[in-house]
Parts: C-alpha cells; sequence; structure tokens
C-alpha cells in the first residue's frame, strides 16, 4: 500500500521516469543485492533520460519538418550526389548550431535538398536545440496575415530565439518589396547568434539576383556568408529512381 501510494505521488509530481524506473526494480529480483545509492542513481538515470526523451519529442513536434524522420545516419552520399560523408558528419557533429551558422544546399529539383536540411534540423533537435521548417513559397503570404493580425512583431522575435531555421526552396518564384524586408529582418537578427538552413535550386552566385533590390540583397547574402557551410548536390532526381512507395514510406522520402 505504501508503495502504490508513492508511486502516485511520483506521478502526481510529474517524476514519471522515476516512476516506471521505481516499478521495474520492485519486478527484479535482484533487488536485494543492490545499495539504496545503487537504486538511486539508477532511478534518476531513468528520470533524466525520460525528460530528455519528451524534450526531443516535443522539439521534432514544434520544428514541423517536412521529413521528420530524416536522419544524417542515413544519408546517401554515392559519389554521383556530390557529398562527401565525412565532411556532412563534420559538420552535423559540429557546433554549427551554437556558433549560429548557416548551411546552404543548392542543387537540381530532386536532389536531396530538403530531406539534407531536415536531417541536419533533427538532429540538431536530437541534441536539445529548437528548429522550424518554412518554405519560402509560401512564406509572403503568412507574413501579409501576421502583419494584417498584428502579430508579426511577436512573431519575429519568437523566430529570433530558435536556434536553427530551415528557409526551404529559396529562390523559387519573385519577391514583393514586403516580404524582402521581412527576410532581411528575420537573417539579420539570426546573424552569428543563431543557425539557419537554406536550400535552393537557384545557384547561389544568383541569390543577389533573385533577391531584387541590390541594397537588401547585400545586406541578406553579407549576414548568411559570415560564417557558412556550402553543400552542391548532384545527380539525376531521386524521385524518377524510387519505385512506389506506400503513404508511410512517402514521409520519410528523402527528396
Amino acid at each position: 500500500m505504501m508503495m502504490h501510494t508513492t508511486l502516485a505521488q511520483l506521478r502526481a509530481l510529474k517524476l514519471d521516469g522515476l516512476a516506471a524506473g521505481l516499478e521495474e526494480q520492485l519486478a527484479q529480483p535482484g533487488l536485494g543485492a543492490m545499495s539504496f545509492e545503487e537504486r538511486l542513481a539508477l532511478l534518476i538515470d531513468r528520470e533524466t533520460h525520460h525528460r530528455s526523451d519528451r524534450k526531443q519529442a516535443r522539439l521534432l513536434k514544434q520544428a514541423k519538418l517536412k521529413y521528420p524522420q530524416a536522419a544524417i545516419e542515413d544519408i546517401d552520399t554515392r559519389p554521383a550526389r556530390g557529398l562527401d560523408r565525412r565532411v556532412v558528419m563534420s559538420v552535423a557533429l559540429g557546433d554549427w548550431v551554437a556558433s549560429g551558422q548557416s548551411i546552404l544546399i543548392s542543387g537540381p529539383t530532386g536532389a536531396g535538398k530538403s530531406w539534407l536540411a531536415c536531417a541536419l534540423a533533427q538532429y540538431a533537435c536530437r541534441r536539445g536545440y529548437s528548429a522550424l521548417y518554412q518554405r519560402v513559397p509560401r512564406l509572403s503570404e503568412e507574413l501579409r496575415i501576421r502583419h494584417g493580425s498584428g502579430i508579426f512583431g511577436r512573431w519575429l522575435l519568437q523566430l529570433a530565439k530558435t536556434d536553427v531555421l530551415v528557409l526551404d526552396d529559396w529562390g523559387m518564384g519573385d519577391l514583393d518589396s514586403t516580404t524582402r524586408s521581412d527576410l532581411l529582418e528575420i537573417i539579420d537578427d539570426r546573424a552569428a547568434h543563431r543557425a539557419t538552413i537554406i536550400t535552393s535550386q537557384l545557384p547561389i552566385e544568383h541569390w543577389h539576383a533573385w533577391i531584387g533590390d541590390a541594397t537588401v540583397a547585400d545586406a541578406i547574402l553579407d549576414r548568411l556568408m559570415q560564417r557558412h557551410h556550402r553543400f552542391t548536390l548532384t545527380g539525376d532526381s531521386l524521385r524518377q529512381i524510387k519505385p512506389k512507395t506506400t503513404e508511410k514510406e512517402q514521409k520519410t522520402d528523402p527528396t
């Protein structure tokens, strides 16, 4: 009866990992051979891992990644793709998030740019960093809605605190003056402080022309290029060589 009360109190205190660990210990026949200190250490370790897993799940949900199951362990580095596994892993395992660096990914359609960006952001979430995925072609309309509802300023502050921002399909469609200015605000808030991943079919040397306004383009590119890593994907579209997939498999499609 006392143990049932203890377990109920642990769960009331939201110590679910500790409660589960205690239940497991009670079911173990060799419990008596362990000291109090050993049992306590195991229980605290269980609660720590439980909280870490819960935080990771929350960060991944909030990130809204296009490919939430993309993982750096699964990156396809066949020679035709133009990726060096050692370089990718060196960046992924490095301090690019903490140092507020940019990762610029370019290549033809279907080359796996979005998947690589999501894999890098997913690993950042696994390390405890926050992330957010945004498609640039949809950003103009979303920004107009936020301006119209008066929440743009609050959203901009929230975005500035996000550790990793993924801007997918950069360079697709025209930019109006308002979106151009908003992009500068977003990039400026993050420069040298927060990490940004950009994917684009447009070669990086053409970004200046796409942005349209020379002054704004200079400012945006200057901030993105301060400290950056560049990946240029090559080869045929991965979509063309894949067999038909199920709906579940499509959610992890690396393109």
